[in-house]
């Protein structure tokens, strides 16, 4: 896997039972060996990255899939990287205990990783992982210092953008209620009573009393008013909705690197 360093950032980690866990941001190497040992995996838009070991892991070429050797909860409860994105040799002891990893077995040797200290120690707990003070390196930036043992070689190291997002309060919604008044019209029908005058000629004289005198009639007359209450009903639920959207930004940085001149030799190369 060491050759496939590169080609694994951006994949899609699934674990043992094909679950997605999320996608390479960087690979931690081996500084002796160049193997690959840890793998920065962001697990979620707003989450901090998390580290997985890469004992035993398998690239699918033809999806571009990588599949690690441990569980997906297990992935998202281990202890998060670094601010400085460097692995300190306590850090990676913390990470062993977490997921259950014994360097001293030959599990951890699936890495590629020397399990042997210089001078004997073969516990293998962050052997080679870093600079004297035990600090690890990220795939692409170049190395530690060659050994002196290698007297022809010169490592050159450059700087590379490490791009990464932080959650942060971008604003507030807010939401009130109050009361307007408004003036409503209705149309209501209603009905009332009217008195018309009938007239009815008389054919049989007999059967009317037909004294003389005065006399009155009433009539009681009625009418529909319109009468007016007020109630209040609810007529909506209104709410506050917040919705994640994906867009992209450009970051734009100076980034230094070094370059290596030659002279004296049959062709002059600088680099």
């Amino acid at each position: 896997m060491a050759q496939q360093v590169e080609e694994l950032i951006g994949d899609a980690v699934y674990d043992l039972d094909g679950d997605k866990i999320g996608k390479v941001k960087r690979v931690y190497v081996d500084n002796s060996s160049g193997a690959p040992t840890w793998a920065s995996v962001s697990t979620g838009l707003f989450s901090d990255d998390s580290l997985v070991p890469l004992a035993g892991a398998q690239l699918r070429q033809d999806t571009g899939e990588l599949q690690v050797r441990v569980h997906k909860e297990a992935v998202k409860s281990a202890p998060h990287l670094e601010h400085d994105g460097l692995i300190s040799r306590e850090s990676e002891d913390e990470l062993f205990v977490h997921y259950g990893i014994d360097p001293g077995r030959s599990g951890w040797d699936d890495y590629g990783r020397h399990a042997e200290r210089p001078g004997g120690d073969t516990t293998g707990t962050a052997a080679g992982m870093g600079t004297a003070a035990g600090m690890g390196t990220a795939a692409g930036m170049g190395g530690t210092t060659a050994p002196p043992a290698d007297r022809e070689s010169m490592v050159r190291s450059e700087e590379q953008l490490d791009v990464g997002t932080e959650e942060r309060e971008s604003g507030r919604a807010r939401m009130r209620k109050y009361v307007v008044t408004e003036e409503q019209s209705v149309t209501v029908p209603t009905r009332h009573e009217e008195v018309r005058v009938e007239r009815e000629p008389i054919t049989d004289p007999s059967t009317v009393n037909a004294d003389l005198g005065d006399e009155e009639r009433e009539v009681t007359l009625h009418e529909e008013r319109v009468t007016v209450h007020k109630e209040s009903v609810p007529v909506e639920r209104v709410r506050l909705a917040v919705d994640e959207v994906e867009e992209d930004q450009t970051v734009s940085d100076t980034v230094r690197k070094e370059r290596i001149e030659t002279e004296g030799t049959d062709r002059d190369d600088r680099r």
